[in-house]
């Protein structure tokens, strides 16, 4: 049984470090200068730390005070234990560096070269007491906030410092590979990188564009870690390709936009003005690299709300006017990843999978593909699932999903009670609809007594357009799928409006066009098949947020009927 005795030591941090750090002892324990530490570099005054591991705590302060950026940096703080372990200090490195950043207190100057995801013996023991280690620094003042708090934090789930998996270690690797190629050979090339929810596309993202960033300005710590990215002889190559490299990320939509801005401010080396929306992109370019996330929902011109700056875009740019945001992308740099799900095309102003990948021509693209999935504790068998139910595919009914709560409501009220309670328990639990109802209540004050969703006691539409989730969402304010895409919820409410019935006849779920009430969406009405396409994905998105569970509600009682064979 683990339980650690934490010993955690504070010196100056100067040119004589090393003497008062090596001179610390505790019976034969050589914890300054022969025991594995992790340590905490930092200036209260800046805001500003490092974090780093260390079998020699004196000998590798001494290599920091000769790094000009941690010259910046006055206290080091040393943490050990008599159960330390190599493996317990690289994981622990990972874990403070993970939540520290996002904590919010102090802006680190690490990379994120060395993070990644590793087994070891009584990992899951050790990982019970970092707990304490954590709360040990709430004590001392370095940190303010409790870890399920930052669990919850868009700092923490858009954080360049998240551990990466084997998955996306593995596609990471073949990203750099094939960069480096055409850097080097100066090819203008593009890759997709295919995943479906939840296979953590935004999070492989911004974890490149940290990376990226760090070597193209010639800031990559190398470490004696095996779990370093850029290893063996191919560091010193793609840090002279990628040197001075100009690159842009880009995110369609604005709310994840604006969340993704919040967290670069915070990151050491990122910037808010690296995130772009495609209209910036003609404006800003050329790039040398973009990265673009959510590239499923970049648009054609077709169910627009703004077309004369689109046409205006599509002139300035050499392009003919049916040009797509995806045109403007390749016409404005190098070289593109992009990340995509064509199941996530919810809106008929999304470019349609077909002309997506009919843009590349022939050899100019290649496809990579993220399998794991990490959101939904149902697992990537509850997504499948959802997936077969809502197109109509035969499938048997499931039962119970382990570590996963889903639910059928016969009140809709009753759903929205649930996900109000899980939300004062948990933090990140709301309700979601599909586009039946108008939006009455858009610009009405916040006391208005107008309800835009007229079922059970009446609810209205999001009050914001930007970062909802974060908001002061209201008990009785439901969210569109804008407010939720891309985002990870700990528990959601789906209510499927009266757009969407089932027929005993068809023996599937049909679309009642009259009852969409979204005014862009309803463009391809005369089609009824690419309207019924883009409703069922916006469904199979919504219930697909939740991280530990779903809950639903169906207006029409035949729909209600077919769901909870499935889900009751």
């Amino acid at each position: 049984m683990i339980n650690f005795d934490l010993q955690v030591r504070e010196f100056p941090f100067n040119s004589n470090s090393q003497t008062k750090i090596e001179g610390w002892r505790k019976g034969q324990r050589e914890f300054g200068s022969n025991w594995p530490v992790v340590y905490f570099i930092h200036n209260e005054t800046l805001r500003e730390g490092y974090i780093g591991e260390t079998l020699n705590a004196g000998k590798r302060a001494a290599q920091h005070w000769q790094i000009s950026e941690r010259q910046r940096l006055s206290t080091i703080h040393i943490m050990t234990d008599e159960s330390f372990n190599k493996s317990v200090i690289l994981d622990l490195e990972s874990f403070l560096i993970k939540y520290i950043s996002a904590d919010g207190k102090y802006k680190l100057q690490n990379g994120n070269n060395g993070l990644n995801d590793f087994d070891y013996y009584g990992r899951k023991e050790y990982e019970d007491q970092f707990q304490k280690v954590w709360e040990k620094l709430r004590d001392l003042g370095l940190v303010q906030s409790g870890i399920a708090d930052i669990q919850n934090s868009d700092l923490f789930k858009y954080s360049p410092y998240k551990a990466l998996n084997d998955d996306q270690t593995e596609v990471l690797n073949q990203i750099l590979y094939y960069l480096n190629g055409y850097l080097k050979y100066n090819i203008d090339h593009s890759i997709i990188v295919e995943g479906g929810a939840g296979t953590g596309k935004t999070i492989l993202a911004v974890f490149l564009i940290k990376l990226l960033t760090d070597i193209a300005n010639n800031n990559v710590t190398r470490t004696e870690n095996e779990g370093d990215l850029l290893n063996a002889g191919i560091a010193q190559e793609v840090m002279s390709n990628f040197h001075n490299l100009k690159i842009g990320f880009v995110v369609p939509m604005q709310s994840l936009r604006q969340t993704i801005k919040k967290v670069f401010r915070t990151i050491d080396g990122l910037s808010d003005n690296m995130i772009l929306s495609p209209n910036e992109i003609v404006k800003k370019g050329p790039f040398d690299l973009l990265v673009v996330d959510e590239a499923h929902r970049l648009h054609q011109r077709k169910a627009l709300s703004q077309y004369p700056a689109y046409d205006k875009n599509n002139k300035l740019l050499g392009l003919p006017k049916d040009a797509t945001e995806l045109d403007w992308i390749l016409k404005s740099s190098k070289v593109q990843v992009l990340f995509y799900d064509q199941a996530q095309s919810v809106k008929p102003s999304d470019i349609p999978a077909s002309s997506f990948m009919g843009s590349f021509e022939h050899g100019s693209m290649i496809r990579l593909k993220l399998q794991s999935q990490l959101r939904c504790l149902g697992g990537d068998d509850y997504i499948q699932y959802v997936k077969k139910v809502l197109n109509g595919e035969e499938v048997s009914p499931h039962g119970p999903f382990e570590n996963y709560r889903i639910e059928m409501f016969d009140n809709v009220d009753s759903l929205v009670d649930e996900i109000n309670r899980l939300d004062k328990e948990y933090g990140l639990s709301c309700t979601v609809a599909g586009y039946a109802w108008p939006w009455i209540t858009k610009n009405a004050p916040k006391d208005t007594d107008k309800r835009d969703i007229t079922i059970g006691k009446g609810y209205i539409w999001n009050r914001s357009d930007t970062d909802w989730i974060n908001s002061d969402r209201l008990p009785y304010e439901v969210g569109c799928i804008h407010t939720v895409q891309g985002y990870d919820l700990n528990y959601v409410g789906v209510i499927f409006g009266p757009e969407v019935v089932f027929d005993p006849i068809t023996r599937r779920i049909e679309i009642i066009k009259d009852n969409y009430k979204d005014s862009l969406g309803r463009a391809v009405s005369g089609d009824i098949e690419a309207l019924r396409t883009y409703i069922l994905n916006i469904y199979c998105t919504l219930l697909t947020r939740g991280i530990r569970g779903a809950f639903i509600y169906a207006c029409d009682p035949k729909l209600q009927g077919y769901l909870r064979r499935f889900f009751g």
